[in-house]
């Protein structure tokens, strides 16, 4: 009994330096209810480490006290690696960029970053938390359910937690085709989709994607057979334009989507950011590669418009803005290879300032500045890269300090190019006209980012609307244009332009559509930017940031 005595008294001693969690209990209980609405990539193990840290008994009060400072930031840097929100990486990676946004907008960021009624929630839970601590014990709840999502992630994925739907939600990007629209083809081989959704079976599906895209390539002809028809080729790259953008402001039905013969239904731009979006299109003839081999020299095949220019087509560049900011036409020039000098922007009237206090040109003016250049020109054919940003996020009207809105502009957008393919239809030119949006303009946000926040490729930012008109053709125009709603992705415009590169659609009494468009090479969805993979995989949204381990896109 005496040899009992010194331990049973140590083990009253050390009992007595168990302390209850205090106000982290707080802390802890605003991430489950975080973690319970799908708002937080929640690392399970990290926060029991943490836990235990802040449990672990400390004979001294000021040794208590010590840690609790320390935990501060520590705390701080676990929240924020919980959350969707960019990494200290993609933030330094950024910090040129965002040192050069203007003041104004930067206040309109902070203040679309501060949701209101989530505050409103976390007042209310602090309320509750300090009502119900007079009685329960809320260390041991804590705890307790800290332990139980860290066997959930043992068993699976902790946001099961979460309802079945919400966790992984089914993803619908444009409805199967109807009657008379082209019929999807088969998936790229060795792509199937079978085995479970774990994080080794999406990162091994992810490589073979990759491996798969790499063998992926458009034949040119090396030479235009001599009866070839001379025509132009005008992309038109509009910044921030997505399905979502158009739905969420009702122009789906603008009368602008009418001109076209094809429109890419489930089109996949592949990433969220203007510069990669650019020179993504630039190597549109070649499979799709990952962000970081973006900036590595590629296969001379690669390269759409030198693969028109080896054919005859004059390489034009044009912008309505001064493609400045992000160094986005140096990056043009070095990873996209396009060498054409910027058509020249003077006595064109500037339309609105952008975000970052440049102006943004009148797109109509310059519409009309490259058709009078065009009829001018004794060039035969031509291929035109055209940039346009006046629905990049924090745009304003002349002379205002507050974005904006969307819509009016989208509206200004959508009439102006439709007028210029009006226009264009009666110039008799024959111009083939390819619409293609870099990347949505995140009008509505989601639990990830907030509206205008594009540091993940979501589906409703890379779902961009495609459109292709062929102008000065001999066969009637269609009376509705016709929709592929196969997933495509870049590949598919080099291999649709590739098809006419001749010229003889112009000329045919009669063209099919359907048979022009047949079997483009189809792409699964995969988008990314610096830090983030998001890819479709069994009908649902998979993400992967920093590297880490695969989680279902939460909606």
């Amino acid at each position: 009994m005496n040899n009992d005595q010194p331990t049973s008294a140590h083990s009253s001693r050390l009992w007595s330096y168990w302390r209850g969690l205090g106000g982290w209990n707080y802390y802890f209980l605003l991430k489950f209810g975080l973690l319970w609405y799908g708002y937080l990539n929640f690392h399970a193990l990290s926060n029991l480490i943490f836990l235990a840290w802040l449990l672990f008994p400390l004979p001294s009060p000021r040794l208590h006290r010590l840690r609790n400072w320390i935990s501060i930031p520590i705390g701080f840097g676990l929240f924020w690696h919980d959350t969707w929100l960019p990494g200290l990486e993609s933030i330094l990676s950024q910090g040129d960029q965002v040192a050069g946004f203007s003041g104004a907008y930067l206040l309109d960021l902070v203040n679309r970053f501060i949701n209101w009624q989530m505050i409103g929630a976390a007042f209310v839970l602090l309320v509750l938390y300090l009502f119900v601590s007079q009685w329960i014990r809320v260390t041991v709840l804590v705890s307790l359910m800290l332990i139980w999502l860290n066997v959930l992630t043992i068993a699976g994925p902790a946001m099961s937690l979460l309802p079945t739907k919400a966790a992984t939600p089914e993803v619908v990007l444009n409805q199967t085709p109807a009657a008379g629209q082209a019929q999807p083809a088969s998936a790229p081989d060795g792509l199937d989709q079978s085995a479970p959704p774990t994080s080794a079976n999406l990162t091994a599906w992810l490589n073979r994607f990759y491996d798969s895209e790499r063998k992926r390539v458009t034949v040119f002809p090396d030479s235009l057979p001599a009866d070839s028809q001379p025509f132009d080729i005008l992309v038109i790259n509009i910044c921030s334009l997505a399905w979502t953008d158009m739905d969420a402001s009702q122009l789906r039905s603008h009368p602008l989507w009418q001109h076209f013969d094809i429109v890419l239904n489930n089109y996949n731009s592949a990433t969220g950011y203007s510069g990669p979006a650019g020179i993504r299109l630039l190597r549109a003839s070649c499979g799709q590669t990952s962000h970081s081999d973006l900036y590595k020299p590629a296969d001379a095949r690669c390269y759409l418009f030198d693969n028109l220019a080896k054919l005859g087509f004059k390489q034009q560049l044009m912008m309505d803005h001064t493609g400045v900011f992000g160094d986005y036409l140096k990056e043009l020039r070095a990873d996209g290879n396009i060498q054409a000098p910027l058509m020249s922007q003077a006595g064109i009237a500037p339309e609105l300032t952008s975000f970052d206090g440049s102006p943004v040109f009148n797109d109509a003016q310059l519409m009309q500045r490259w058709l009078d250049d065009r009829s001018k020109s004794s060039d035969a054919r031509s291929a035109t890269f055209y940039n346009l940003i006046p629905l990049h996020d924090g745009t304003r009207e002349l002379g205002s300090t507050k974005t904006a809105p969307w819509k009016p502009r989208a509206q200004l957008l959508f009439d102006q190019l439709d007028a210029f393919l009006t226009n264009l239809e009666k110039s008799g030119r024959r111009v083939m006209v390819l619409v293609v949006p870099e990347h949505g303009a995140a009008l509505q946000g989601d639990k990830m980012q907030m509206s205008g926040l594009r540091d993940i490729p979501s589906p409703g930012i890379t779902h961009v609307p495609v459109g292709i008109k062929f102008v000065g053709m001999k066969a009637p125009h269609q009376g509705q244009p016709l929709t592929i709603d196969a997933p495509t992705s870049l590949l598919a415009i080099s291999e649709l332009v590739s098809r006419v590169v001749d010229g003889q659609v112009f000329n045919a009494p009669n063209v099919n559509m359907s048979v022009l468009a047949d079997k483009l090479p189809q792409t699964p969805v995969v988008s990314e930017n610096d830090n983030a993979v998001v890819m479709m995989y069994q009908g649902k949204p998979w993400i992967r940031l920093n590297g880490g381990d695969w989680v279902a896109y939460p909606q």
